[in-house]
């Protein structure tokens, strides 16, 4: 039997410390005095009264969550969370319908970053803020910060980690899952600060430097400008790629490579190929642009060379953690390059990251587990299993990657399919469900990174908003939700 209250009582919680973050966004907006200072403080009453109205209501509920109320709770965060995230843009005016304004939440929420907004600087600096703070509370994942906060109550939170990681090998930190989150948070806060303080020596102002440092180190991309970070400096693109690689890491390795144990990270497989992939894939890039002169005018070769590398660096790191930040538009630099942008954009980061994608790890075991069917073809008798840092891989985890790698591709040709189906042409079609699956942002067609999704009908932006929560949430959090069997007693 399931226990809705606990999950209610849960929600209402989670609700009154997503008021606090709206709240400290309606402080900004009372700092600049514009017209979004109203509406955000509306939006913070209603959402706290609404969740000390869930949690009090169900105040005497049993503490226990199972692993069914765990999913239930996953899932639905995101929902509830994008409701209500999307009422100041409402009511401000800014985003005036319900459609945009839900779609462009979730987008932040689920860290894809994929817009509606025309016009991003004419935004309040408070939605603004709060638009960059939902990807920055979407990066690590409110049920992170849950599982710190929580216990407080007498609520656990083993079964709300399982299920927002649900990836092929979860790390913890520490044995106590309410520890492993307040160490992960403390990482992420740490380099969001660093990255701030990097950005304002390169001469960005400290709201778009704060801004910018909560859209990367969640992968979201989110940016304050119209033209992301076409018009900024090499120091600025540079300081902007280093964190996405960061974000894109397992933050495993993170807490490993601060604690100065550098060997667990450079010996980590997983690490190896996130790191081969990106230098590979910006080699390829660099040299075929450095041939094919495509946008680049430069008369000096060196500085030609360096644009160009950089360039490449910057979307290859971009999109495979799933950021979505631009400082070159792919689509101009020919089939070839636009073909691999594409296959790219299928990776993901790390498992372990804020990024999303398929996960560098699944891709790896895929790849292991293949070239070892041809020695098992030629041993039958033998017991080969797929090895991962030295460690015999459990079958099934095999059988669970195998799986969510064929549902992943199903996802996003029925995605394809069902967009084509509202007269989107193919290639934004393609382009736009692989987006909001692999929570990227921008796409391919008419959704690339120089446009937006503000032309897409309402029931496609709905269709994307639902392919953002299962990237997000890796499938099986939010298929399971749909099977029989899930809800027999």
């Amino acid at each position: 039997m399931i226990n809705f209250s606990i999950v209610l009582r849960v929600l209402g919680i989670l609700l009154v410390f997503e008021s606090a973050f709206m709240l400290l966004s309606s402080f900004v907006a009372m700092i600049y005095g514009e017209h979004d200072i109203v509406p955000l403080l509306i939006s913070t009453g209603v959402t706290a009264v609404s969740g000390v109205i869930l949690a009090v209501a169900n105040r005497k509920a049993l503490i226990e969550i199972g692993k069914r109320e765990g999913y239930i709770i996953v899932s639905l965060v995101w929902v509830i969370f994008s409701i209500f995230g999307s009422i100041p843009f409402v009511l401000s005016g800014d985003i005036p319908s319900i459609t945009n304004a839900f779609f462009e939440t979730m987008s932040g929420f689920t860290t894809t970053g994929a817009s509606i907004l025309n016009d991003i600087e004419a935004m309040p600096h408070g939605l603004l803020f709060w638009r960059s703070m939902t990807q920055w509370l979407g990066g690590m994942g409110m049920i992170l910060m849950s599982l710190a906060i929580l216990p407080i109550f007498g609520i656990g939170g083993m079964q709300l980690f399982i299920a927002e990681v649900p990836g092929p090998t979860p790390d913890k930190l520490h044995p106590k899952v309410r520890e492993t989150a307040k160490r992960l948070w403390g990482i992420y806060i740490l380099f969001t600060l660093i990255q701030t303080i990097l950005m304002l020596l390169g001469g960005m102002n400290f709201f778009d430097s704060v801004n910018h440092s909560f859209t990367t180190m969640a992968t979201g991309g989110y940016s304050t400008y119209n033209d992301s970070l076409f018009s900024q400096s090499a120091y600025i693109q540079y300081v902007v790629t280093v964190f996405m690689f960061v974000a894109g890491t397992n933050f495993t390795l993170s807490y490993f490579a601060l604690q100065r144990r550098f060997s667990k990270v450079l010996k980590n497989e997983e690490f190896r190929y996130y790191t081969g992939f990106v230098l590979v894939f910006t080699f390829i890039i660099a040299i075929v642009l450095f041939i094919t002169h495509k946008g680049y005018s430069e008369t000096n070769i060196f500085i030609k060379a360096e644009h160009i590398f950089r360039d490449a660096l910057f979307q290859v790191v971009s999109l495979i953690t799933t950021t979505g930040y631009a400082t070159a538009d792919y689509l101009t630099w020919g089939f070839f390059l636009i073909s691999i942008s594409f296959l790219i954009m299928f990776f993901g980061g790390s498992a372990g990251s804020t990024g999303g994608g398929i996960k560098i790890i699944r891709i790896m075991l895929l790849f292991k587990n293949s070239v070892l069917e041809f020695k098992r073809l030629l041993h039958p008798n033998a017991i080969i299993p797929v090895r991962l840092n030295q460690r015999a891989v459990q079958p099934q985890i095999i059988t669970n990657v195998l799986a969510f790698i064929v549902f992943y591709m199903l996802i996003f040709i029925a995605g394809t399919i069902t967009m084509s189906m509202l007269d989107i042409d193919f290639e934004t079609s393609m382009g736009a469900t692989i987006a909001c699956l692999g929570n990227i942002g921008p796409g391919i067609g008419d959704v690339g990174p120089t446009n937006n999704f503000f032309a897409l009908p309402d029931i496609g932006k709905w269709v994307l908003s639902f392919l953002m929560l299962m990237g997000r949430l890796e499938l099986f959090t939010v298929l399971i939700l749909f099977t029989r069997a899930f809800w027999k007693k």
